[in-house]
């Protein structure tokens, strides 16, 4: 029996221990290279392509294409930012002229009133006082007073004459509608059009051509109302481009409008407009400087003398004459000089001959520019220097036609 269990037990053991053995000598496997493939590098334009596991079908250089649009619509936003607040401010001075000139235009009536109920107060005393005879302090009362008032109105005379009151007003009329003209060029750049810096650039140049062309403060500032030579106003930029690419036509096309005919069309419009609108205007203003010149000089010089004229009523029998015909005349000067407003006129020809100065400055421009696709489109700028003009297209190339064979017996505006 003991046998048996010792047999038993070696057998299991015998067993066991091979299947120990079993479990621990397992057989080694073989080494197994993997060789995982490299995973690129994708850039942006690539990472939008996959992103969240579906694969689109934009190219990569559409991509690109947008961001580089979104930096160029942040520039424009920039522009259309500064080109608002030059907006406000070409608002803001469209009203300080208006306000400014209706004050001017007052201050010419005014001042033209008082000075001349001046003029005629002080005339009829010096002839009551010639009149009333004897010497006595009733007759120095009035000498003293004529003497005054002639003395006053001579003063001011000088400071009127000086100033120009209806020139200073016709000024800041031809500055608000200057100025409100080009307000609505900025708000047709902004509605319709992309603006850029180089917009934003010109615009503010033009802002300040026109405030030194039509300045606002009197002393130090005032332009001068008596100069040697009578010139056309400049109030544009002389070194800007005045024609620009129109925001309607920016497709390209073949001859962007122009054509050999259309650019002879618009040389022998400048020759008509230099020739007799320009001449004409500068004859003009020449004739009313002469006149404004010597019509200033003489009011106060009449004052003046009839001043002298009061002083001496009762002193002689040509005092009083003097006196009471200098001062007649003294007021009829004025009366045709500032009620007459013969500066207005002045200022009204230098505006017309700025505007036809500008006008052959921008076509000359224009057709200087030899690549036609940065011109202005060629029909859209005959209409517009036909409506400048005030004449049809078919009139103008008349006009153009009449330049051509020296026969022009007319000038080329028919608005003014």
């Amino acid at each position: 029996m003991a046998s048996v269990l010792l047999l038993t037990s070696s057998s299991s053991s015998c067993c066991c221990s091979r299947k120990i053995n079993a479990a621990i000598h397992v057989p080694k496997l073989p080494k197994l290279s993997l060789s995982l493939p490299k995973i690129p590098m994708r850039n942006l334009g690539e990472e939008l392509n996959t992103r969240d596991g579906f694969i689109n079908t934009i190219p990569v250089e559409k991509i690109n294409h947008v961001i580089d649009d979104r930096s160029h619509n942040s520039s424009t936003n920039i522009a259309s930012t500064q080109l608002y607040a030059i907006l406000e401010a070409v608002a803001d001075r469209v009203e300080m002229h208006a306000n400014i000139g209706e004050q001017r235009d007052n201050w010419n009536a005014l001042l033209l009133n008082s000075i001349n109920m001046m003029i005629l107060t002080a005339a009829t005393m010096a002839g009551v006082a010639a009149t009333a005879g004897g010497i006595g302090m009733p007759l120095l009362a009035l000498k003293l007073s004529s003497t005054l008032l002639y003395s006053a109105a001579t003063g001011m005379l000088l400071i009127m004459n000086k100033i120009q009151p209806s020139q200073l007003a016709e000024e800041q009329r031809n500055a608000t509608r200057l100025f409100k003209q080009l307000q609505s060029q900025i708000q047709t750049m902004l509605a319709i059009g992309t603006p850029t810096q180089e917009d934003e650039k010109e615009v503010m140049e033009k802002v300040l051509a026109l405030d030194k062309a039509y300045p606002l403060p009197l002393l130090g500032a005032m332009l001068e109302k008596f100069p040697a030579k009578f010139e056309p106003a400049v109030w544009w930029p002389k070194n800007q481009v005045l024609q620009k690419k129109n925001f309607l036509h920016e497709g390209k096309q073949c001859n962007n409008g122009w054509s050999e005919e259309l650019e002879m069309e618009m040389r022998e419009i400048v020759k008509v407009v230099e020739r007799k609108d320009i001449e004409d205007y500068v004859r003009l203003g020449n004739l009313a400087l002469k006149i404004n010149k010597t019509l200033a000089i003489s009011g106060p010089l009449l004052t003046g003398v009839a001043a002298l004229g009061s002083a001496f009523v009762g002193n002689g029998s040509w005092a009083p004459i003097v006196a009471v015909a200098a001062g007649a005349l003294a007021s009829t000067v004025n009366a045709f000089e500032h009620g007459g407003q013969v500066g207005m006129v002045i200022e009204m020809y230098r505006n017309c001959g700025g505007f036809f100065q500008l006008l052959q400055d921008s076509i000359e421009t224009t057709l200087e520019e030899r690549d036609l696709e940065k011109r202005e489109n060629g029909e859209l700028f005959e209409m517009k220097v036909a409506l400048k003009l005030g004449r049809s297209l078919s009139q103008l190339r008349e006009l153009a036609r009449k330049s051509a064979s020296s026969h022009v017996d007319e000038f080329a505006s028919k608005l003014f």
